[in-house]
């Protein structure tokens, strides 16, 4: 098998998952909707994920899987199935970037259509994490996050709510840690290449929100899934206005088709279909009947009134490549409402 990129402590000690296996299931989900509390560290590039603290865990965040995860279906379905996927192939690392502007909104980007993997899909900028891949970026140790009501735990320290800021800086956050910071690094890489942004050092805070297991084909309706990720989705927030942000955006066209900044409103709308129902259960009567998009056309850019309502679609049960907000990207959303304190 590959090297491992995310192993799960079951029985003691750190031990690799296969392809066919969900991570939830393995860290003891059950039916229904998570999130679960899972507390991890970053060890030589590997993800090490527990339902129990454990030596030289640096953090507990959430971790969550779709309603329609295919890997949860295949443990409901043992036997042919699971027999056709990958066996020499492990769950691999993703991270994105939800970057929120000082005045409070994030960046969504659209991925082209004609990318294999999750095509015309809104999603924050971010990417898989290539084994020791080098970071072309350079960035200094970041401030820590200021937090509202967040979805994260520091552990090792005893220190949370209230923690100062020289308190982090001796050691004790996970923002402080070198392999953490690769992973921000990574991340930061992907959202220069996407959108061409590059944050000034010094000029951004971040923080980890939490866990995404990830598939494609998302549904085993659509087919046997082809990739397995566990998302880190981290917050950066930059002291830049959307307005500054936006200036200095040049979208990669082979990756990004449209982009846009979400406020928390229309966010909280987004965030409350993460249960892929048809009818979301609570929506807001004064949701604007769209939102202002930048999408790319002839090498260069035109504003697009996007439908609100393409927003809240949900994950069709047959394939098709339906522009829609990721499942995944609607968790981020509802815990950076979280961490805002909505």
């Amino acid at each position: 098998m590959a090297a491992a990129r995310v192993l799960l402590l079951l029985s003691g000690r750190p031990e690799s998952v296969s392809f066919a296996q969900s991570v939830c299931g393995l860290l003891g989900a059950r039916p229904g909707l998570g999130p679960w509390p899972t507390h991890c560290s970053l060890k030589r590039g590997q993800l090490v994920l527990s339902a129990r603290p454990f030596p030289g865990a640096s953090a507990r965040l959430p971790l969550q899987r779709p309603p329609f995860c295919p890997f949860a279906a295949l443990e409901q379905q043992p036997g042919a199935p699971a027999a056709k996927l990958p066996m020499n192939r492990g769950v691999d690392l993703g991270v994105a970037v939800i970057l929120q502007s000082s005045d409070q909104t994030v960046l969504l980007t659209r991925r082209t259509g004609t990318l294999n993997v999750f095509p015309n899909l809104w999603v924050p900028p971010g990417g898989h994490v290539e084994p020791d891949e080098e970071v072309t970026n350079q960035v200094t140790q970041p401030a820590p996050c200021p937090r509202g009501q967040g979805a994260w735990d520091h552990l090792g320290a005893g220190q949370r709510e209230g923690q100062t800021q020289d308190s982090e800086e001796s050691g004790t956050g996970l923002s402080d840690l070198p392999s953490h910071s690769q992973l921000l690094e990574g991340g930061l890489r992907e959202l220069w290449e996407e959108s061409g942004l590059q944050l000034p050092q010094g000029q951004f805070s971040w923080t980890p929100l939490g866990l995404w297991e990830s598939a494609y084909p998302p549904r085993l309706s659509w087919g046997l899934p082809k990739y397995h990720h566990i998302i880190l989705y981290l917050l950066v927030i930059s002291q830049e206005t959307q307005q500054q942000l936006q200036a200095q955006i040049q979208p990669n066209p082979r990756e990004v088709s449209a982009l846009m900044w979400l406020g928390p409103d229309v966010a909280a709308a987004v965030a409350a279909t993460e249960g892929e129902t048809e009818t979301p259960s609570h929506l807001p009567q004064d949701l604007p009947p769209s939102v202002l998009a930048v999408e790319l056309e002839d090498g260069g850019v035109r504003p697009l009134a996007l439908p609100t309502s393409t927003l809240l679609r949900t994950t069709p049960a047959t394939a098709e490549s339906t522009e829609r907000v990721s499942t995944g990207t609607k968790f981020a959303l509802r815990l950076w409402l979280q961490h805002l304190g909505r």
